[in-house]
């Protein structure tokens, strides 16, 4: 980049560099322990980017984003990963293949209903986060980050019961006994985000799953 003389960058980061969470909802002062290999890459990029500001001037945008979902709702793009490996495909990609059974992965988490709660934040707020992120970094030419999320948190259970709605199908699930690691809730404070960049968060967690269902049923279409 900087042989060519490209001196500003957004990257994606991640709610991971922030580790097992001491409060919530999670700003961008609270403390980076990632408990990973993922979350320490992204923390270790971030740290070499304060380093080329310092050194060399270039310029950086980390969105720190929490759990992106949803796909284009013209069908044009959206996840396809081999294995996948998040819980919203899954769940739907399910209801195509006979009733498979899901394991929650504990009930008994200090929650509203027990299982895990996570922010999903939608893949279509997600460009307009990296869009804002380019007229703040032309216009301001300075280094930041920003957590991406919504400030909501929304438990597996509930999860569970909104696919079910969209698809209108009863999906199979079975509890087992904790993961280790697994941090009962992951949700993000974006108010940095809205104050510095004019952004917030505008679709619905039943948005992001009618459109990632809809990726889903083209996709069962292409390979059937």
């Amino acid at each position: 980049m900087l042989e060519n003389d490209v001196k500003k960058v957004i990257f994606s980061s991640s709610a991971a560099i922030y580790g097992n969470p001491i409060y919530y909802p999670i700003d961008e002062k609270h403390p980076q322990n990632p408990v990973n290999p993922y979350g320490q890459t992204k923390l270790i990029i971030e740290k070499i980017m304060d380093d080329y500001d310092r050194l060399y001037g270039l310029k950086s945008i980390r969105l720190r984003y929490f759990n992106v979902v949803g796909a284009d709702p013209k069908g044009r793009i959206g996840e396809w990963h081999d294995p996948e490996t998040h819980l919203i495909p899954n769940i739907l990609k399910s209801t195509f293949c006979g009733g498979k059974t899901f394991d929650i992965y504990g009930d008994d988490y200090d929650t509203k209903d027990g299982t895990c709660a996570r922010d999903y934040v939608n893949v279509e707020d997600l460009i307009n986060a990296h869009l804002k992120s380019l007229e703040y970094l032309n216009s301001s030419e300075e280094t930041n980050f920003f957590n991406i999320g919504t400030n909501k948190g929304y438990s597996v259970k509930e999860v569970f019961a909104e696919c079910e709605k969209v698809t209108n199908i009863t999906i199979n699930r079975n509890k087992i006994s904790r993961r280790e690691g697994d941090p009962a809730v992951l949700i993000a404070d974006y108010t940095k985000a809205k104050k510095v960049l004019g952004w917030h968060p505008d679709k619905t967690l039943k948005d992001s799953i009618s459109s990632a269902y809809e990726w889903e049923k083209m996709l069962n279409n292409m390979v059937g």
